[in-house]
């Protein structure tokens, strides 16, 4: 890039970078991580002790794709009362040569995007072919972007959908219609039974989602826990499941598989890391009727992969700002 800073606006992110963007550059991440090409640095996320806010920095090295940096952000549950989106962050690039700010770019939509393109991965390498029913726990602001990423991975032709708050369910609604897919509002239980593939997507400190709720085939993405003691499913459905996840680290300490590990339920070394699927290095489903798990903390090199196309693109397409330093 050239001297001074750039700056990507959130409007210019969602303009510069597509779904099948995201999918690409987590995809390349999670398989750099997995050749150790990549990695992250721990993650520091702390409730704040005002307005209810969890706040923190995750940040990582990509040596095959040349990218530092850092987002800073969190989760303000008041936001939505306000117009404003939950989820709150920005994400910093650093020149890896020299240390020096290279690029400011917002991180709320690149966030949303990134989260549905790692559940979406998941679904690529691990799904069912013939998966036709998409359940979706959870309807906020993420969820749309779960949905419309998902849709691209497999021909679905229902949703069933759950949330804790029923009048954000339509919200899915639509987006489904316009997906040109079914869509029907059910139980927790109705919505293991009939689906192929869920998405759960929640800020939940309880499993929603029990063990025998699951049927034999089902790929699971758990996208919502990535704090200590956030919870969104059954700790048991571990014992069942073949389990995948971003990052063992977090997954085993931040990520769903927190409690399952606490319970002495599993081992760490019965995760594998979705970036060995990716690389062939593992075979990912091997039967039917297998439940697989993939558990989706949210690494910061994700981050730093999408803000690296968003801050390529928009300078390519002469939408980004540069200021000198």
């Amino acid at each position: 890039m050239a001297e001074g800073l750039l700056i990507v606006g959130e409007d210019v992110c969602a303009e510069v970078v597509s779904s099948a963007d995201a999918f690409t550059a987590v995809e390349a991440v999670f398989g750099a991580m997995a050749k150790g090409d990549a990695y992250n640095f721990p993650v520091i996320r702390e409730a704040i002790g005002y307005a209810d806010a969890l706040y923190g920095f995750k940040s990582g090295f990509d040596k095959a794709g040349k990218t530092l940096g850092v987002k800073s952000g969190g989760y303000w549950p008041g936001n939505m009362d306000k117009g404003l989106t939950n989820h709150q962050s920005t994400i910093f690039l650093f020149d890896p040569d020299t240390g020096m700010l290279q690029a400011l770019v917002g991180g709320n939509y690149l966030t949303a995007v990134r989260t549905a393109a790692s559940s979406s991965v998941s679904i690529a390498h691990l799904a069912r072919k013939d998966a036709k029913v998409l359940g979706m726990v959870g309807a906020g602001h993420q969820s749309t972007f779960q949905l419309r990423a998902a849709a691209q991975q497999r021909d679905f032709e229902k949703v069933v959908a759950w949330n804790p708050h029923p009048e954000m369910l339509p919200r899915l609604g639509s987006v489904a219609k316009e997906l040109g897919l079914a869509f029907e509002a059910v139980t927790q239980e109705d919505l293991g039974a009939q689906s192929d593939v869920i998405i759960t997507i929640t800020s939940a400190f309880e499993p929603l989602l029990m063990k025998g709720w699951i049927k034999p085939g089902t790929h699971i993405a758990c996208m919502g826990t990535d704090t200590k003691g956030k919870q969104e499913i059954d700790p048991e459905i571990f014992t069942t499941a073949t389990a995948f996840a971003d990052e063992i680290a977090q997954s085993t300490t931040i990520g769903e598989a927190q409690h399952a590990i606490a319970s002495g339920l599993i081992g760490k070394t019965e995760i594998t890391p979705i970036g060995a699927v990716i690389n062939s290095d593992h075979p990912g489903r091997s039967a039917a009727d297998e439940i697989t798990l993939f558990d989706g903390t949210g690494v910061g090199l994700q981050d730093l992969a999408v803000a690296s196309v968003a801050a390529e693109q928009a300078e390519k397409q002469g939408k980004a700002t540069r200021v000198a330093l």
